[in-house]
């Protein structure tokens, strides 16, 4: 069962947030607690789900990256089974179930261009199967968007080579 996220949790959360590689002995020092309290503390957020630790990237600073907004609507109403599938895709930084006029909200980003763009709507969602239509909004420019690249992205760059779906 996962503990209540309480006011020193959050604290911890901010100041990891602002600099993720701060020492276990400066956070307890700017918090006032001990450094074992805060390592525990942390173990116990890592534990729950409730924090992760990455190194986040500013696509907009990279050359080459494309960033969109596609909103989805789905056939028939399989919210939690589409979320899952569509949030699996590579090329997905995130997925949301919203409320409006689409029934799940995607960001994707690819090194590809529009031609990586058209591939995420023609053979990506098509592999999905049951979207009824999608609307895309390719980011133009964007402020404090610091986010965790797609998992084909990562696994690009980790061989050296741009993301090409």
């Amino acid at each position: 069962m996962m503990r209540q996220v309480d006011g020193l949790d959050r604290q911890l959360m901010a100041l990891i947030g602002e600099e993720g590689r701060l020492p276990l002995a400066d956070v307890a020092r700017r918090l006032g607690i001990s450094r074992p309290t805060v390592a525990a503390r942390l173990r116990a957020l890592l534990e729950d789900g409730v924090l992760r630790v990455a190194g986040l990237v500013d696509m907009f600073r990279l050359p080459g990256v494309t960033v969109a907004l596609v909103g989805l609507t789905l056939d028939k109403y399989l919210l939690d089974e589409k979320i899952e599938q569509i949030a699996g895709l590579p090329e997905v930084n995130w997925a949301a179930v919203v409320t409006g006029r689409y029934d799940i909200i995607v960001e994707v980003a690819t090194e590809d261009g529009m031609a990586g763009l058209y591939g995420f709507l023609t053979q990506s969602l098509e592999g999905v199967g049951g979207i009824q239509s999608s609307e895309m909004f390719v980011v133009m420019k964007a402020r404090r968007k610091w986010t965790l690249p797609a998992p084909g992205m990562r696994e690009a760059w980790s061989r050296g080579g741009p993301y090409r779906p």
